[in-house]
């Protein structure tokens, strides 16, 4: 007989409490004395550079590295692979992302109905997607990261808890999981960058999707 799988690590249960999660863990980002700081923010300040030049593709350990004036080795302590570098960078974009939807204005923070958070917040989230689309597709995590993530996991536990108060007598966690694949960067690139649909198509479609799932009027 062979062994028992481990169990799929679960989402945290989505509460009322509003929680501001990073990119990285804990585990992952011990508290960083001061030098350590500083050589932290010029390696990210070295690949942002070459993300600017170069695109994503230009940011590798080697090229950070040489930017920042330091060994390779370095970077791949602070950071551990390339991945865990360009997630790095899009920390930022992350918290503010985050942020505003867990303790910003309404509608896509506390305050609105949950149906026009969701709205809100699909929308959101596909113009974060367009503006640093190049840097999420080069960050994708490997299909065993991809959805146990931190950053998948807040956007997972939010939307979750939006349609237990949406839609009650719906199976929650599934329906959240269906509802970002719609958010997914890889097909935002696709529907923009290979089939030209403009960003308002996209929004329009979120919003009939969100109308459509929560058997709702289309937010406006």
């Amino acid at each position: 007989m062979s062994a028992a799988l481990p169990p799929f690590p679960k989402p945290p249960v989505p509460t009322d409490e509003p929680v501001l999660l990073e990119l990285t863990s804990a585990e992952d980002e011990p508290c960083l004395r001061a030098d350590a700081a500083r050589n932290r923010a010029r390696l990210l300040e070295a690949a942002a550079r070459l993300v600017e030049e170069h695109g994503a593709a230009g940011v590798t350990m080697e090229a950070v590295a040489a930017a920042a004036q330091v060994g390779k080795g370095t970077v791949f302590r602070r950071f551990g692979d390339r991945t865990g570098l360009l997630m790095a960078l899009l920390d930022h974009s992350e918290k503010q992302l985050q942020g505003s939807f867990l303790s910003g204005p309404p509608p896509l923070g506390p305050g609105a109905p949950p149906v026009e958070r969701l709205a809100a917040f699909g929308c959101a989230v596909l113009r974060r997607s367009v503006d640093t689309l190049e840097l999420q597709l080069a960050a994708e995590p490997d299909p065993s990261r991809r959805f146990s993530n931190a950053p998948r996991r807040v956007l997972a536990g939010h939307v979750t808890l939006l349609l237990r108060q949406a839609v009650p007598d719906a199976d929650s966690e599934l329906l959240a999981h269906t509802l970002l694949g719609y958010l997914d960067p890889v097909l935002v690139h696709h529907l923009t960058e290979q089939c030209g649909m403009p960003l308002e198509r996209l929004e329009a479609g979120w919003l009939d999707l969100v109308a459509r799932v929560t058997r709702t009027e289309p937010v406006r």
